[in-house]
């Protein structure tokens, strides 16, 4: 029988209580189950050090997978102990759980931990230690999200917390000019930061802001990340980028860039630029690296990841 340890955020709402109640029943069908309840990254790495070989459950969305894998990193075990995890999504966007294709039923969801093999996952690690479980965006997407978080707190309230995605991309979209930012890719300039990138995305999962699927070819678990950038800032070039991303066909696009990578550096031209990760503001920064952490952990999944 599977011994499952679930790791649930301490401040979780009513809304959230209700549906871990009822994906923890369907786990104790097929399981032994442990509950722990964790207030910050310490509680986490002490939780996954001291799990007794049980595997892990995480409740919650992007922001937890992004907690997790900082805890696991903590532990010295990101890349090397590679625990088993299972995902209960219980995020306002749950980009990384629907790219993967976990179900958001609380019930189907268990019953992927309880059925399903565990398939490698990759994250990011930035040059400052900070882990990217999903994806990290600057640009557009980066504004979007800062704009969307007061929109998704109130609206939260009732039910509706994904419109506060919209709201943010909308407004975003109508006001962003667009940044001089370097690009190297592999060790090759993709951007030499004379003209302006509306947006630079580097991505494990396939999709941002609650289910534009940014990446929509990304496999969670091939070694690699994909690199989206995006120049369209005339706001002509802007509209048919943003029906491109809701059709999946921006990649098409002669002002979009995609590549397979598996280190990126971006640089500001003279100034800093903020980031976006996990739904998670970065502090503002002249130039940051990321690099692949291969198979970091795997997960239990119906769908492959590489």
């Amino acid at each position: 029988m599977q011994r499952l340890l679930v790791l649930v955020n301490a401040s979780a709402g009513s809304a959230d209580r209700t549906t871990l109640e009822t994906a923890v029943a369907t786990l104790r069908s097929g399981a032994d189950v442990e509950v722990r309840e964790t207030a910050d990254i310490d509680d986490l790495a002490a939780a996954i050090s001291g799990r007794d070989g049980r595997e892990l459950v995480i409740a919650g969305g992007d922001g937890s997978l992004n907690a997790f894998t900082t805890a696991l990193c903590r532990t010295g075990g990101l890349g090397s102990d590679r625990p088993v995890v299972g995902l209960v999504p219980l995020g306002t966007g749950n980009d990384f759980a629907r790219g993967v294709g976990l179900p958001a039923d609380p019930r189907e969801a268990a019953r992927v931990v309880l059925d399903a093999p565990a398939r490698p996952v990759d994250v990011l690690l930035d040059d400052s230690a900070n882990l990217v479980a999903n994806a990290v965006h600057i640009g557009v997407g980066e504004e979007a999200g800062r704009l969307a978080v007061p929109w998704k707190e109130r609206l939260g309230r009732i039910g509706l917390g994904s419109l506060g995605y919209l709201i943010g991309g909308l407004a975003a979209g109508l006001g962003k000019q667009g940044r001089h930012l370097r690009v190297v890719a592999d060790g090759e300039t993709v951007s030499e930061g004379s003209r302006r990138l509306l947006q630079v995305a580097v991505t494990i999962g396939t999709s941002v802001g609650g289910g534009a699927e940014i990446a929509p070819d990304a496999e969670a678990g091939d070694g690699r990340a994909d690199l989206v950038l995006s120049w369209a800032v005339p706001m002509t070039q802007r509209l048919r980028y943003a029906v491109g991303v809701a059709s999946r066909r921006h990649t098409e696009l002669d002002d979009v860039l995609t590549r397979r990578v598996r280190t990126v550096t971006v640089t500001g031209m003279n100034h800093d630029f903020a980031a976006n990760s996990d739904g998670e503001a970065l502090d503002p920064a002249r130039e940051r690296t990321w690099r692949v952490v291969p198979d970091a952990y795997r997960l239990h999944s119906r769908k492959e990841t590489t």
